[in-house]
Formats: structure tokens, C-alpha cells, sequence
């Protein structure tokens, strides 16, 4: 078989993934080439949080319900949102998502859009921070009969972002 190799090395790559192997020693005066494996070191290189933990999640009824009465509210495209922010010493910003089942009947289209929705606020939540100790809180309703693709949905949440970090 011609990929027999290459298959035999992503087994092993896969079964050996956290063991360290010692490099057989090269003979003298013979120089191995370095070809690129599974078990090569890879640089990690330091990147910005981009998580979304439970302590981010909007889940206080009095806050949301704070929010809902108190807080300021907009629309882009396929979102409608409401946001309330107070000066605080830690600067911080829980979200809330909702998906209502009054446009989409299926629960997993639901999930679907608010997978989507959360993945694009997470990778663009460091918009909000712009260096101001505020606590915010932040809800994401989306309000669209339609699927809409991911970049539709990124693109609205980040526009929903600069709105509010002009605000604050």
C-alpha cells in the first residue's frame, strides 16, 4: 500500500503524543536531515485570552433585570441589543445570549446560532476593553428569522462592540 508509512507514523504520532523519545544519535561524520514530525517541539507563542468563562456569562436575574429596565438598547442586523454599564474598580463584562424560540422553532438551529454568536464575541470581546474600569453588562438577542452565517454574525457583533466602547 503507498500510504501504509504515512499512516504507520500518524499512529504512532497519535499513541506517543505525550511521551518524550530520545533522537537516535546521527554517526559520525553522517549529518541526519531534520524533517518535520509530530514529535518536533512546537513554539508556543503567547496569545490574548480569548475564553469565555461561566464568570463572564450574564446569569443574575436581578442584574438582567437591572439591564432590562435600566439599560440602553440599539439594533444591527440580525441583533437586537441591551447593554448597562456602572463605574467599578475592576473592569469587567458579562454577556448574556438568547436566541428566541418565537423565530427559530428547532432547538438545533438555536444552538447553532448561539454557538456562532458566542464564538464571535469571544474572539472580538477585547474591543470592549478600552482601559476604563467599568462593569458591563451586555445582551445579544438575536432577532432574525433567517440562518445566517458566521460572518454575517461576526461582523454584527463587532460592530455592536465598537457602538458600545464608544459609549462607555
Amino acid at each position: 500500500d503507498l500510504h501504509e508509512p504515512y499512516r504507520r507514523q500518524r499512529q504512532m504520532c497519535i499513541r506517543d503524543r505525550g511521551r518524550v523519545h530520545p533522537q537516535p544519535a546521527a554517526q559520525a561524520g553522517q549529518e541526519e536531515p531534520r524533517t518535520p514530525s509530530c514529535r518536533t517541539p512546537q513554539i508556543i507563542t503567547l496569545m490574548p485570552d480569548c475564553s469565555l468563562p461561566r464568570t463572564e456569562r450574564l446569569r443574575s436575574l436581578g442584574a438582567v433585570r437591572r439591564m432590562f429596565e435600566s439599560g440602553e438598547s440599539g439594533f444591527i442586523f440580525p441583533f437586537r441589543y441591551v447593554w448597562f454599564a456602572e463605574a467599578d474598580e475592576i473592569p469587567s463584562a458579562e454577556v448574556l445570549f438568547s436566541v428566541p424560540k418565537k423565530f427559530h422553532k428547532r432547538a438545533n438551529k438555536r444552538n447553532l446560532l448561539r454557538r456562532r454568536t458566542k464564538e464571535a464575541y469571544r474572539l472580538q470581546k477585547l474591543l470592549l476593553h478600552n482601559g476604563r474600569p467599568v462593569n458591563l453588562d451586555l445582551a445579544l438577542i438575536f432577532s432574525s428569522k433567517e440562518e445566517l452565517s458566521y460572518k454575517t454574525i461576526s461582523n454584527a457583533v463587532r460592530r455592536i462592540l465598537e457602538t458600545v466602547a464608544e459609549h462607555l
